[in-house]
């Protein structure tokens, strides 16, 4: 498996250079890393080209294999931009020199606390996290859905939750930074340690296990929102539900990388994704962020987070913390 893996990042990089060597670098063309799912990342690309003309080249990632690229490619930047992934990556990539600043013409109707007070990453969406259990599951255990963390320590959930490997998602380190700020840092993970006796698999990516619960392979798990209800709007039998503790929340990002070869067009880029008529896209396409921007009328009552205890927690804190807890959940939770 790990060779499979290995040949397919392999063939998908031989692929990209392929694809820049015919001409991707000319004038009207982008090239991009997403960490936003493929699904929706395939309709905002071809929504931007539809709008300016630019075709984008795409590779699709989790937010920790994208950063792990960008970084070891910093000195012959493979990519313009990156379209997706919470704003703490950013943060760690600023700490190592691969974004480049850059103001986009929407960024004053993007709240501060949404874009980098540098303008190295902006804001395109906001992102809880949710619970996402199979209600099959829930039936026949005869549970309610989950309404706290220490719900999920329940015996009956024993070798029954999937949710993201904190090595390669950004959903797994939101999950550390909400868990930290609500219980303490050691606490945090104390609590880990006995979530881990009920966990049957942890997945690459953030959306990795929400489509095993969907089908009953395992019973739940912690995702982000956008996951959670890709999953529930497809008819599958789940539910999604809060703690009452609280939750936090990532912040959907987008940025330019420094040394990026279509730089003209890496603006352009910005400049749309910090439109209105992006927000307003990602709405109509039921693409589930919530959008940055507060001219954007939000219409799925599911994205009505005012019933929801959201934890506010600062982007650079989590940019500072990131590898630290990374490397304490490697060494403490799952040793």
């Amino acid at each position: 498996m790990v060779v499979l893996s290995k040949l397919r990042v392999l063939a998908a990089s031989l692929l990209l250079v392929a694809c820049m060597s015919a001409g991707a670098w000319a004038s009207g063309e982008l090239n991009a890393y997403s960490i936003m799912p493929e699904k929706y990342a395939s309709q905002v690309f071809e929504a931007f080209t539809a709008e300016t003309g630019i075709k984008v080249n795409f590779m699709r990632f989790s937010s920790g294999e994208a950063l792990a690229r960008v970084i070891a490619e910093k000195n012959n930047p493979q990519v313009d931009v990156i379209l997706g992934g919470p704003a703490d990556t950013y943060e760690a990539g600023i700490e190592e020199d691969v974004f480049e600043p850059y103001r986009p013409a929407g960024a004053d109707a993007i709240p501060a606390k949404f874009r980098s007070k540098d303008d190295y990453w902006t804001g395109i969406g906001i992102i809880p996290l949710v619970f996402l259990t199979n209600a099959d599951f829930l039936k026949e255990k005869g549970l309610e859905p989950p309404t706290s963390w220490n719900d999920l320590l329940d015996p009956a959930y024993k070798d029954g939750l999937q949710m993201a490997d904190t090595r390669t998602s950004g959903t797994a380190t939101e999950r550390i930074y909400s868990l930290v700020k609500i219980m303490g840092e050691d606490e945090a993970f104390e609590y880990q340690k006995k979530l881990h006796q009920n966990i049957q698999m942890y997945t690459k990516s953030g959306a990795g296990g929400a489509m095993p619960i969907a089908t009953g392979q395992c019973a739940s798990g912690i995702f982000y929102i956008v996951d959670a209800l890709d999953i529930q709007q497809q008819g599958y039998p789940v539910v999604l539900s809060y703690p009452v503790e609280g939750v936090s929340y990532g912040i959907e990002g987008s940025g330019i990388l420094k040394g990026a070869k279509n730089m003209e067009n890496a603006r352009k880029y910005m400049d749309w994704v910090s439109s209105k008529s992006f927000a307003q896209f990602i709405v109509d396409r039921k693409i589930n962020y919530i959008p940055t921007r507060d001219d954007v009328e939000v219409t799925n009552p599911a994205l009505d987070l005012s019933k929801v205890k959201l934890i506010e927690v600062d982007v650079a804190w989590k940019g500072e913390k990131r590898k630290e807890y990374v490397d304490r959940w490697i060494n403490e939770v799952i040793k």
